[in-house]
């Protein structure tokens, strides 16, 4: 099967975001038998920043490279054409069709589109950061916690979703350090009253993320700066999880599709959008949730609903 993606070629459906969601909908779209495309600028999306998943049916532990692999394996058994390393910048209709327009020039046209391009993590852009993504540093608490059960960790902000994971890990870990930039936690009440009262805990609000540290393979420190005193300090620790959100990349279809405010997709239940033809499923569409799972299944639904789209044209 050709890594391509030709210019100019006519397809049924492309589909543009190589997750779990894009991966998914192109088994789909294969076994339906449809002529599709997948364009993606990699295969695997957040899941290759997970160093270990043990949430996925079928794995008890599986290293998140492992399980894309895997899934790229399943993806390429199957009749689609799969161009990987393409930067899709925008999707335009033209005459009933829509025309995907990638970095590169190419310009492929289908009937439908299915828009699987994920989020990326809202990143804390600290020395570090980057180099111990995977090795101690998460952006998934529900994916990576259970792996530091009896460790020391830092959640790094105080939202709900940074307060459930403090939540998770006083029940696995030795200690936990809850860090926010403002002067005061920004979860839910009954989220801040139900971990107030660990003497696991040590709550650090109106503190920044100055840089991450470690070995070459692990995270060691976490150096963290008292905005109201000036003072640094560097906390000992295994493991850092960065949980002050995730941006949708819904860019490309900006003013094309609706999106609402927090830049997700909208979508309803059969994953169309306001434009007719145009599907999406995963992470980067509006829903509470974001596992690899939920996502899985929405490419399924998207790809789905694309066929029977397809079959009343």
């Amino acid at each position: 099967m050709p890594n391509t993606g030709k210019n100019d070629e006519e397809y049924q459906l492309i589909i543009v975001g190589g997750g779990p969601a894009g991966i998914v909908a192109g088994i789909y779209a294969a076994r339906k038998m449809l002529k599709a495309l997948l364009v993606s600028r990699d295969i695997g999306g957040q899941v290759l920043l997970s160093s270990e998943i043990e949430n996925w049916l079928g794995y008890a532990s599986i290293r998140g490279m492992d399980l894309v692999s895997e899934f790229e394996k399943h993806l390429r058994q199957n009749d689609i054409e799969v161009c990987v390393g393409e930067s899709v910048e925008k999707i335009e209709k033209e005459d009933g069709n829509f025309r995907v327009v990638t970095a590169s020039g190419k310009s492929p046209l289908a009937e439908a589109v299915i828009v699987a391009t994920g989020a990326r993590p809202r990143t804390l852009n600290v020395p570090g950061e980057r180099e111990f993504a995977g090795k101690g540093v998460s952006y998934c608490a529900t994916c990576d916690g259970p792996l530091f059960r009896g460790r020391t960790v830092a959640v790094v902000g105080g939202g709900n979703s940074g307060l459930t994971a403090v939540n998770d890990f006083l029940q696995i870990a030795e200690r936990v350090y809850l860090i926010e930039l403002l002067e005061t936690l920004q979860a839910d009440p009954v989220l801040i009253e139900r971990i107030s009262d660990s003497e696991k805990l040590e709550i650090l609000v109106h503190h920044e993320v100055e840089a991450i540290s470690g070995s070459k393979d692990s995270v060691e420190g976490l150096a963290i700066k008292n905005l109201a005193s000036g003072q640094t300090r560097t906390l000992r620790l295994d493991g850092v999880f960065v949980e002050i959100g995730t941006i949708p990349n819904s860019d490309l279809v900006k003013g094309l599709l609706e999106i609402n405010r927090h830049g997700e997709i909208v979508t309803d239940s059969h994953g169309r959008t306001n434009v007719p033809g145009i599907f999406a499923a995963g992470d980067v569409i509006a829903v509470p949730h974001r596992q690899i799972v939920i996502a899985a299944g929405q490419g399924a639904n998207a790809a789905l609903c694309a066929y029977d789209y397809l079959l009343q044209q």
